[in-house]
């Protein structure tokens, strides 16, 4: 398949061009520019343009068979008011764009993935969320809501569409381990808050799988939840890191001092949902690290 790739210069995009290339898929990832680009790879092209904005790279959609969209400012700071606008617009027009330039009434069959995440669900405490579970109301999950909104608008123009909700994506060259390991690594490891909070999280080598799954099925269309099928409580993340790491994970970071750091993106870290991937287990997908040990282990074998 010919596939384009929006934030393919990303932790998530860049190994997930790598699993693509394995099955000679031909992919062309937009770049901003041209220059920042180091390396090549055999089966990768480079297309400059900016994807919050319409442009001339708009017109590659038409020779592709798929877009995988991963663009999106990073959620992982303090959301002032001038970074909640960025996390909104950079996500809401570069969909709109992509789907303005999917050709209408397709004479091949055309995918959009578009990336969206589990924060859509909003915060359940313990209950159990699917793809049919309803959305939140927080920051988070509108912006989810309307994300979505705007990519299921290219079923209209005959495409299919998969809307993959991401939990967090833990791997070894980066998300979000690569602020938790040297922390831990410095004896500064632990829960955050009380702890008792869930963490929907999936390993980066089996999103980069689910994706080449679903291209593989055609049938599946909507709201995929790509997470691990066991999330773990915050706690139980930190003492499962702290093992692997051989050290402490009883240093907990206070409630009122995460949210003093980080303002409103606070609530996330101490919320957080319990979320199952209904629908990739029902279609038969194989979790290779469907346990938080499993995948640490191998995390940190690679980063040592």
């Amino acid at each position: 398949m010919k596939i384009l790739i929006t934030g393919g210069t990303g932790f998530v995009g860049t190994q997930l061009i790598a699993r693509l290339i394995r099955d000679s898929h031909e992919v062309t990832t937009l770049t901003r520019s041209l220059k920042s680009v180091k390396m090549t790879s055999p089966g990768v092209s480079y297309l400059e343009g900016d994807p919050t904005r319409k442009g001339p790279w708009q017109q590659s959609i038409q020779d592709q068979d798929a877009v995988i969209n991963l663009a999106g400012a990073s959620i992982f700071s303090r959301w002032t008011d001038e970074h909640k606008k960025a996390i909104r617009e950079s996500r809401i027009h570069t969909t709109q764009n992509i789907v303005e330039a999917i050709p209408s009434s397709p004479n091949k069959p055309f995918t959009l993935f578009s990336t969206s995440a589990v924060g859509y669900y909003g915060f359940c405490g313990d209950e159990e969320l699917t793809e049919e579970s309803p959305p939140g109301n927080d920051f988070l999950a509108r912006i989810a809501v309307e994300w979505e909104e705007e990519a299921s608008k290219a079923c209209k123009k005959g495409a299919r569409v998969v809307i993959t909700r991401f939990g967090i994506v833990l791997g070894e060259k980066g998300g979000a381990f690569g602020q938790m390991i040297p922390l831990f690594k410095k004896f500064m490891g632990g829960p955050i808050g009380s702890g008792t909070q869930w963490f929907s999280w999936i390993y980066i080598k089996d999103l980069a799988e689910a994706i080449v799954f679903l291209i593989n099925h055609p049938e599946v269309s909507g709201p995929v939840n790509f997470c691990s099928p066991n999330p773990v409580r915050n706690r139980d993340l930190a003492k499962a890191l702290g093992k692997v790491l051989h050290r402490p994970s009883f240093i907990p970071a206070p409630g009122f001092m995460v949210k003093l750091v980080l303002g409103e993106f606070g609530s996330v870290l101490l919320k957080g949902q319990r979320v199952i991937p209904r629908k990739l287990l029902e279609k038969g997908f194989v979790f290779t690290y469907p346990d938080i040990h499993l995948a640490l282990q191998n995390i940190v074998g690679l980063s040592t």
